[in-house]
């Protein structure tokens, strides 16, 4: 019997993505039928190499994993999983027909959260997912708010560090670019001292929200870099569109119409450096960073509420 189409939905949740992992096309099918119907998103691996690939590109929510496969065993792909960042908290269960406590030892060792034993009871492997999904969806929930800046609702710059090393790892594997826009309120102490500081986290909310809402793409991230600073990564963009994006930002900002009697504008605005690099060819990250703030300086040295890059 499958379940109801609701069988696996958490409330409030999207479709969360399962990566069923075997090297027997069978076994995959057997796997499949459990969850049609179920709400979920299905992704199929039959070696352990598409399995790594698979989840470092589409990040599933868990990971079903045969332990004995021709090549890099089950074992061996889930301590690599557990070992790199970007996948460590992917809940993975053992689905096996070795049941001996030997090696269920070894697959909660290298990191599983459960061992199911083959033949499998369908509502086992359900119940058992689902109570995964559920757990790992309030340990995202915790991670989240641990990442977010409390005033303004964008990420912190702690989690702003930790994806920058993830998208410019990706982009070295990727041989891709990478560009990197900083932000910065003009004339933002005298916006406190005129109006106090309620009004200037008001300010600070209100451009947060508005530079979230002109990020279009899943993987752009903009976090609040500190004090009236806000920074944005951006994967697999070329300078053209980073510089073409931090004129839309700053133009969107403009267009929100705060009230500052003390900037030349008279209202709020953004300055924006803008820089670009492809990692493979420039290893220094460090340097990426310093390119967008001179740009960011020559912004604010230029007259302010402007976006500036090296290319123009």
């Amino acid at each position: 019997m499958n379940p109801t189409p609701e069988g696996l939905l958490l409330p409030g949740a999207q479709p969360p993505r399962l990566l069923l992992v075997d090297d027997q096309p069978a076994n995959i099918h057997a796997l499949h039928q459990v969850f049609v119907g179920s709400g979920c998103r299905l992704l199929m691996a039959t070696h352990g190499e598409q399995a790594l690939a698979l989840c470092r590109e589409r990040l599933p929510d868990l990971v079903l994993l045969d332990m004995c496969m021709p090549g890099l065993g089950g074992i061996e792909v889930c301590a690599r999983l557990k070992a790199e960042p970007a996948t460590r908290d992917i809940p993975v269960i053992f689905i096996t027909a070795l049941q001996d406590e030997a090696n269920e030892t070894r697959a909660l060792d290298a990191g599983a959260v459960d061992f199911i034993v083959k033949p499998f009871n369908p509502r086992v492997v359900r119940a058992r997912v689902r109570t995964h999904l559920t757990l790992k969806a309030q340990a995202d929930q915790l991670r989240r708010l641990a990442l977010v800046d409390g005033l303004t609702g964008v990420y912190n710059r702690r989690h702003f560090d930790e994806q920058f090393v993830l998208e410019w790892r990706r982009a070295q594997r990727e041989g891709s670019t990478l560009s990197l826009l900083i932000a910065d309120i003009d004339h933002f102490k005298a916006y406190n001292d005129r109006f106090g500081h309620q009004a200037g986290d008001d300010c600070l909310r209100r451009v947060a929200q508005q530079l979230q809402a002109g990020l279009r793409r899943p993987g752009d991230l903009v976090a609040r870099w500190g004090g009236e600073e806000f920074a944005c990564v951006l994967p697999r963009t070329e300078a053209v569109g980073a510089r073409h994006l931090a004129r839309l930002l700053e133009t969107s900002v403009r267009a929100l119409a705060l009230e500052h009697p003390d900037s030349p504008l008279g209202v709020v605005t953004l300055s924006l450096g803008v820089a670009t690099a492809q990692p493979q060819l420039v290893h220094d990250a460090d340097a990426l960073f310093a390119r967008a703030d001179a740009q960011l300086y020559r912004a604010k040295s230029e007259g302010r509420a402007r976006a500036c890059s090296e290319e123009g």
